[in-house]
């Protein structure tokens, strides 16, 4: 029963992704609705149903008071059968349609509805451009991602669970205290005015309170996860306590603004008590005072001061659901921060896979400033053929790492344009074009999971001995098999933890290496691909390098110039422009800044000075 409710709806189901999601907060929740709208009719129904009941209930036992006025000695005669079907509903009909009620709404609404919420989110997040994530904490990114769903589910609880509860509760009191007496509409009436005024401060309050409280728990956890994240650095430097009080900062900022929010709910709390005792006192004073003018029975004093204890427990729990829809909307706006923005850097609508055919990268007065007047690229003109060798040096800041970037199509270029083989990279499927380029970089984290993980993301139907081949081309084979991680897992089942910890430098850069050669991608692209390698291991894995290269388009970044110095062309970068192109040879004859570089070098780095 409970697996036939839970596999109605398919969280996973195909949908039509957008670029722009609804940036209004009821148009964003309702874009995941569309699945959901018949259970929603459905559980809104028997949210309506399971309160007539209940309030149907209570009209009968103020029946029973007034038919047991009568004589005992024929109570039975009369009544039995009648007594006897309420109960068999009581006992068996009415559990029926409360279980249909939850497992609509527990079973088949609450989990899928976050879960898809969740995917849906994640795809549209995973889709944002590299400069997206730069601009961002990605702890804050991913308590959004997981707050902003549970709240969505929320609200939706709150909509049928507590909200048309609570309307249709309402409205058959009405109608049950009209029938008795349509004078004693009057209190209630009063009250619900008094109440909805209430409700109506607190839900002004609520909401925004509640939006800040989450947007400082996003802070709090983006500046957690960056010091859980960059531990190495706190330990290495002894900031510890700077550490702390940076958090602290975001903790008191988190206490402040939950405090505001708890404010608001204390005054609700105290206003709302004497409000209840305006309820009982009016509803159930009028129905005695009816009852001694003798125009009525005692059930209806008896329905009467049961609906208003009812309705008096049930306030406190309407207004903290309604309290608590506003405030899980409030997350959910939170959320809408960062997981309803739109993705900028898109494939063109009528994109198509890149199709290479010889591997020639050609710019054309590329320019790209991040926004800023300066920076970046300054009108780049370069042509790398077939199977070409360069290596781009420069200081730091001269815009290699920009280049790079950019022929990834990590950004859009502000100005002019690549293309590979004759097709502009901003007209081709942007998975296409990173398929065809393998980048060894010179920050080399890893997922934290296995090797094997992280040696299959170069080429996912790889063989097992694909993969080993890779490993030992780069050297990598021999530690990955002594690797054994806490979980007691080894070598290439073994996990390497967060952004690869638990390796050294140069074990990350050669299974990168590794992942890259299994990879073998017709552009390959090399950002120090050395730098965290001991002399020995790096002089092993040069020969491997030169062998990655073979058939290649290459583009190798270097301060060791020495690594650069057998390539075909060398370009010289400096304040965003090419400034020197050519051979080894021909730049040192040349005297010009490549020359100056070579001159520096204290074991073939640039030196400090020239790489500020």
């Amino acid at each position: 029963m409970f697996r036939y409710f839970e596999n109605l709806i398919d969280p996973y189901a195909d949908y039509v992704e957008t670029d722009q999601p609804p940036a209004k907060l009821w148009p964003f929740l309702w874009s995941f609705a569309g699945q959901f709208r018949k259970l929603f009719i459905v559980a809104g129904f028997m949210s309506i149903i399971v309160a007539g009941i209940e309030v149907g209930l209570i009209y009968y036992m103020g029946r029973v008071v007034d038919l047991m006025e009568g004589d005992p000695a024929v109570f039975w005669a009369r009544h039995g059968t009648e007594l006897i079907l309420v109960s068999l509903f009581i006992l068996f009909l009415r559990p029926a349609i409360q279980a249909l009620d939850v497992l609509v709404l527990n079973n088949a609404i609450l989990p899928n509805f976050g879960s898809l919420m969740r995917w849906r989110n994640h795809r549209h997040v995973l889709r944002q451009s590299v400069g997206w994530f730069e601009n961002d904490f990605a702890g804050r990114i991913a308590n959004r991602m997981m707050q902003a769903p549970s709240a969505a589910g929320e609200v939706v609880f709150q909509i049928f669970d507590a909200l048309s509860f609570s309307l249709a509760y309402f409205l058959g009191a009405a109608i049950l205290l009209s029938t008795a007496d349509p004078r004693l509409l009057i209190p209630l009436l009063l009250w619900f005015v008094l109440y909805a005024a209430l409700v109506r401060w607190t839900v002004l309050r609520v909401g925004p309170a509640s939006e800040a409280a989450s947007n400082a728990r996003s802070k709090l956890t983006g500046r957690l996860v960056d010091a859980y994240t960059n531990i190495h650095s706190v330990k290495m430097f002894a900031h510890h306590e700077r550490e702390i009080n940076y958090a602290r900062e975001a903790i008191e900022e988190t206490r402040v603004t939950f405090q505001k929010e708890m404010r608001v709910f204390t005054k609700m709390d105290v206003v709302l008590v004497m409000l209840n005792g305006v309820l009982i006192i009016g509803v159930v004073g009028w129905a005695m005072l009816l009852w001694v003018q003798g125009t009525a029975s005692v059930g209806v004093v008896a329905a009467a001061t049961a609906l208003t204890l009812r309705l008096n427990a049930m306030t406190g729990w309407i207004m903290w659901a309604l309290t608590s829809f506003f405030r899980e909307l409030g997350v959910v706006a939170e959320g809408m921060q960062t997981i309803a923005q739109p993705v900028t850097l898109t494939d063109a609508a009528d994109a198509k896979p890149l199709r290479l055919t010889s591997g020639e990268i050609s710019i054309e007065g590329l320019s790209h400033h991040y926004g800023r007047s300066s920076g970046g690229l300054d009108r780049i003109d370069l042509t790398i053929r077939r199977g070409e060798k360069v290596g781009l040096i420069g200081r730091s800041g001269a815009g290699k790492s920009t280049l790079v970037k950019l022929l990834l199509r990590f950004y859009d270029a502000e100005a002019g344009r690549i293309t590979i083989d004759g097709q502009d990279i901003s007209t081709v499927r942007q998975d296409s074009l990173r398929l065809a380029i393998g980048m060894v970089q010179q920050d080399s984290s890893l997922l934290h999971r296995s090797v094997r993980d992280n040696l299959m993301y170069g080429r996912a139907g790889a063989s097992e001995e694909q993969m080993i081949a890779a490993a030992k081309q780069a050297q990598a084979h021999e530690f990955i098999l002594d690797l054994e991680d806490p979980e007691g897992r080894r070598g290439y089942d073994a996990h390497v933890g967060e952004r690869g910890v638990k390796l050294s430098g140069g074990q990350r850069q050669r299974i990168t290496l590794a992942r890259v050669i299994l990879k073998d991608a017709p552009i390959l692209l090399l950002d120090e691909a050395t730098s965290a390698l001991d002399s020995e291991v790096e002089a092993a894995i040069q020969d491997t390098l030169y062998g990655m290269m073979e058939g290649k388009t290459v583009i190798a970044i270097a301060h060791r110039l020495s690594t650069i110095a057998k390539m075909d062309r060398i370009l010289v970068m400096d304040k965003g422009r090419i400034v020197e192109d050519g051979s080894h040879d021909a730049l040192l004859s040349k005297g010009g800044l490549y020359a100056d570089f070579w001159a520096r070098q204290s074991g073939g780095f640039l030196s400090v000075e020239e790489n500020q």
